[in-house]
């Protein structure tokens, strides 16, 4: 009767106890101890025998001799099926059985993941979402091997990635069915938050525990032992940066070293401006560029041509970023390194996108329209991508077909047939414009005008019933008409194309918490007001008093004093910078039949300058002025970001 109970009871591979505790029926096949579990895995002679299944199956208890003859013969008679599977159809054994028996027999030891705790140093490498995303579990780590168990042992896509992960030589056992997944939750659970995922430690412990590993050579030194891009603190370090780039609002990370033997110095860009966030000893630039290639699919070995490419940090991290890698060598056989965050961010809304309000509502209006040319001009790093996208977040309502040619893709939105351009296979603007005119487009976004054949094609198809939106890297809306007919473009297509020119910039806004309000000094009003009235082409005294007039009915308190928001010491809010976030300062030149015959006519941009300001245009200064004097931004940043 008790045998009976027990066989009952038996249920992959376990008795169960009184206490609801599971123990192997035979002791030897499921390892409990981390040491043990160490000891089989790396051991020469591994756990296990050359055997054939139905013998490994009985000898660890997991079926019965009859049940194993009864399988084989079935085997013999009917169609050739493997052993295993005929013992799972007659209910003669369970899955869980059958893959610790298949384990055993390739001499694989399989661990009750319940029943070890995993060391912190291993799990400190990969972080939580993808050891559950792989359905592993890190143990243990020893100078370059990491003993790792697994669901699936034998996937070698797996393993491959997980080594390069880690960068250390990968030992897989197998988990005991049914333990892996709580095995995992417990393990990460007792970790302390910044150790949850991989280089969430601060970046400058793990620079100092970086150079306690490998000794930095001093002059009066010998040779020293040098840091490798297989470091697994390196590894963290790398990971570190860029998630604590992400967190920052980063836009680039800059890696640079003067000389063969100075110090490596790492600067974030954030809101336009350049901050030091580390400085690393010589010895371990090499390795760092090293690992930034092997992550972005690099040459390694090649030093001395410039190379770029890409890195999917969600292979590395639990950040769905893309970065865009370029490596430049410099003197002395040294290389720089920029990385350039693509966070593939979401669009903003159009109204916040810093278009003030006679702007937003002629801005809604040309986009209104069911064809025509839309440029938006500026330098590189001028929010050009994010104005399109906000605007071409207002059009996505559904009832269009939305076409984009960019290089790279930058904003993701659904509902838009986003296409990535790549000049070396051929696939360039020009020839995305041609196919995306056979694919019934309602609007086109093409990123950038780069050529005259590129700037064609956008007229033609303007012409032919599409909105079309692109960019141009001029200075002003005026230049950005003239610049295109130089390039040779028809004036009279052109002319009956052109919808709108939106020129723009990038501010810093002063940080809410620390900057500090102050009544304008007739000496700052002076300054404004020469500025404003240089760039609207007005420097008469009635002019200057009219103006001054408006700013103090618009902006200033019950007795007309007008206050401004200057720039603070800094605090936590702003990493001390005393500026948070940036904010856009625009000038919309709405094409009318005036500014159509002057084109016509080929006229400069001062005429079409002049006859836009006659119009109501307010030029990029104006703008930023405006800015200042609502309190979002000082009128340093305008005068830096604007021409007079």
């Amino acid at each position: 009767m008790e045998a009976d109970t027990l066989r009952n009871e038996r249920h992959s591979g376990f008795i169960v106890k009184q206490d609801g505790m599971q123990e192997s029926t035979q002791g030897g096949v499921v390892l409990r101890s981390l040491d043990e579990v160490w000891q089989a895995a790396t051991s020469e002679h591994q756990l296990g025998a050359q055997c054939r299944l139905g013998e490994a199956l009985v000898r660890h208890g997991l079926s019965e001799p009859s049940q194993v003859e009864r399988a084989l013969s079935q085997q013999t008679k009917g169609p050739h099926k493997p052993l295993g599977q005929i013992l799972l159809n007659n209910g003669d054994l369970v899955e869980a059985d059958l893959q610790i028996a298949l384990a055993t027999m390739a001499g694989m030891p399989v661990v009750d993941c319940l029943a070890i705790q995993p060391q912190d140093d291993a799990l400190r490498l990969i972080p939580i979402n993808t050891a559950q995303r792989m359905r592993v579990l890190p143990l243990m780590r020893k100078g370059s091997i990491l003993l790792v168990a697994m669901a699936d042992p034998w996937h070698r896509g797996v393993t491959d990635e997980l080594s390069f992960l880690t960068n250390l030589r990968l030992v897989p056992v197998m988990a005991l069915p049914g333990t892996l997944g709580q095995a995992t939750l417990n393990a990460y659970e007792g970790l302390d938050g910044r150790l949850k995922q991989a280089g969430s430690s601060d970046v400058h412990e793990l620079a100092a525990v970086l150079e306690g590993e490998v000794p930095v050579a001093r002059p009066s030194d010998g040779p020293s032992e040098v840091i490798t891009e297989s470091s697994s603190t390196l590894v963290r370090l790398v990971n570190t940066m860029i998630e604590d780039a992400i967190k920052r609002n980063a836009s680039d990370i800059h890696i640079e070293a003067m000389s063969p033997h100075s110090k490596v110095f790492i600067r974030f860009r954030i809101d336009g401006a350049l901050v030091p966030y580390l400085e690393l000893p010589s010895p371990y630039r090499a390795a760092l560029v090293a690992r930034l290639k092997i992550m972005s699919d690099l040459d390694i070995a090649e030093r001395r041509k410039p190379q770029d490419g890409k890195i999917d940090f969600s292979r590395f991290g639990d950040h769905a970023v893309e970065l865009r890698i370029v490596t430049v060598p410099t003197t002395h056989g040294i290389e720089d390194v920029v990385l350039r965050l693509l966070s593939g961010a979401k669009p903003l809304p159009i109204e916040q996108i810093g278009l003030n309000e006679r702007n937003l509502r002629a801005m809604k209006e040309i986009i209104a329209k069911p064809y025509g040319l839309v440029l938006i001009c500026g330098p590189t790093g001028c929010g050009k991508t994010t104005t399109l996208h906000s605007v071409l977040r207002e059009l996505n309502q559904g009832d269009r077909k939305i076409w984009t040619a960019e290089d790279p893709i930058e904003i993701s939105q659904p509902g838009l047939c986003q296409v990535q351009v790549n000049a070396r296979i051929g696939w360039t603007f020009a020839a995305a414009m041609r196919t995306f005119l056979r694919a019934d487009p309602d609007v086109i976004m093409i990123g950038e005008m780069r050529d005259q054949e590129t700037a064609n094609i956008a007229i033609e198809a303007s012409l032919t019933g599409h909105l079309v939106f692109s960019t141009l890297h001029t200075n002003s809306a005026a230049e950005s008409i003239a610049r295109l007919l130089e390039i040779g473009l028809d004036p009279f297509n052109f002319s009956d194309s052109l919808l709108a020119v939106l020129a723009q910039r990038l501010v810093r806004k002063v940080c809410p918490h620390c900057g500090q309000m102050g009544v304008a000094t007739q000496s700052e009003l002076d300054c404004m007001l020469h500025d404003y009235l240089l760039s609207a082409r007005d420097n008469t005294a009635n002019g200057r008093d009219m103006v001054l007039a408006e700013w103090r009915r618009r902006y200033g308190d019950g007795d007309g004093r007008i206050h401004l928001h200057h720039r603070g010491p800094g605090c936590e809010a702003c990493n001390h910078h005393g500026y948070k976030g940036r904010m856009g300062i625009h000038e919309l030149l709405v094409v009318d039949d005036v500014i159509r015959q002057q084109i016509r006519h080929r006229a400069s941009a001062a005429d079409i300058l002049t006859t836009s300001l006659q119009g109501g245009m307010r030029t990029l200064r104006q703008d930023g002025i405006d800015k200042v004097l609502q309190g979002l931004t000082d009128l340093n940043e305008v005068m830096a970001a604007s021409n007079a």
